[in-house]
């Protein structure tokens, strides 16, 4: 069912909450207009010294390496663009944010790695953009260090924990490894050196994860498969250049399909796990499946639009309004094709 422009986010929701099974589409207007009263609050969220935080003041360095990518995703840079000033201040916040370790982070948070892989990402988005010699020397160097801090950080298995290796005992877990893959990948896009075995390490650890479904299980020791973590796995791959042709990739692939989206009504129930986080990476892999881009970012574009708030925020319960805006507006501009670790 199509809708036409005369019809408004409001009337968008009211319909998605009688009429749960219905297909809408929100029109380019209504996407566009819902992505800049993102980005509005995502400004206004933006701390004076350049961090953005999640509920209680925590996770300020993955927040802000979201927040930001956000702001890269609209097409603005440190120096041009509506949101410069915002990108340029959260690039700041995350270069001083620099251990002499290489971490991107506080040492005693405890899941650090987080905010480490999501920084190396925005900053290697940052770097080949950068116009400004003193700061892309700045950037460099991050980055140069931040590599080095993950490949020690690396787990026995090939895999990483919520921190290194050595702090956490040689844990390992699903998520913060799919941020290690796409922050290395993008540092090695962006001609940072990257050691290629670091990655493809990651690459082996990702597919001893995987069930004999094609699910992606919590750690390499178990905990079930679980949606939103295969479908970042599958972006991790598709990033470190692995598509849909091997075997493995293929499997994860039917998992989503089957779990998430068309099959498993991904999009038009939220009672998942981790519903945002889910769709932000299989927004990515979306992107990149032709075919199915545009089905899915019809429903995706029409779910998100419906469910924005007054102040053009998303809510989440647990981490927080700024993770779930973040993350949604950098999906609803996948389309533009800004930021090269996403394109196609």
């Amino acid at each position: 069912m199509r809708f036409s422009r005369a019809f408004t986010a409001i009337l968008f929701c009211i319909i998605l909450t009688v009429v749960p099974n219905t297909v809408l589409n929100a029109d380019d207007a209504a996407v566009k207009r819902s992505v800049t009263r993102s980005l509005e609050y995502l400004s206004r969220a933006q701390r004076r010294q350049g961090f953005w935080e999640a509920n209680g003041g925590q996770y300020r360095v993955a927040m802000t390496a979201l927040a930001g990518t956000a702001f890269l995703a609209e097409g603005s840079t440190t120096t041009r663009g509506r949101y410069a000033k915002n990108i340029s201040r959260a690039v700041d916040y995350l270069i001083d944010m620099s251990q002499p370790s290489g971490l991107i982070g506080y040492p005693d948070d405890y899941h650090y790695t987080y905010g480490h892989g999501f920084s190396m990402l925005f900053l290697s988005q940052v770097y080949g953009e950068e116009e400004d010699a003193l700061r892309r020397t700045q950037i460099k160097k991050t980055l140069d260090k931040a590599v080095r801090f993950s490949a020690e950080a690396q787990t026995s298995l090939g895999g990483w924990g919520y921190v290194s290796a050595r702090e956490g005992n040689d844990f390992d877990e699903g998520s913060t490894c799919v941020t290690q893959v796409q922050g290395l990948r993008a540092c090695r896009n962006a001609g940072i050196v990257v050691p290629r075995e670091i990655i493809d390490r990651a690459k082996v650890y990702i597919r001893k994860c995987m069930t004999e479904d094609g699910g992606i299980q919590y750690s390499i020791r178990g905990g079930g498969a679980r949606a939103p973590i295969t479908a970042a796995a599958v972006a991790s791959m598709y990033s470190a250049g692995e598509y849909g042709e091997t075997d493995d990739v293929e499997k994860m692939l039917k998992y989503c399909e089957t779990n998430i989206w068309p099959e498993g009504n991904g999009i038009k129930s939220n009672s998942f796990g981790h519903w945002h986080y889910m769709h932000y990476y299989l927004a990515q892999v979306m992107y990149r499946e032709t075919d199915l881009w545009d089905k899915y970012r019809a429903e995706i574009e029409a779910v998100l639009v419906s469910q924005q708030g007054p102040d053009g925020s998303w809510q989440d319960n647990s981490v927080g309004p700024v993770y779930v805006t973040a993350m949604n507006a950098t999906i609803l501009q996948l389309k533009h094709g800004y930021l090269p670790i996403f394109q196609r």
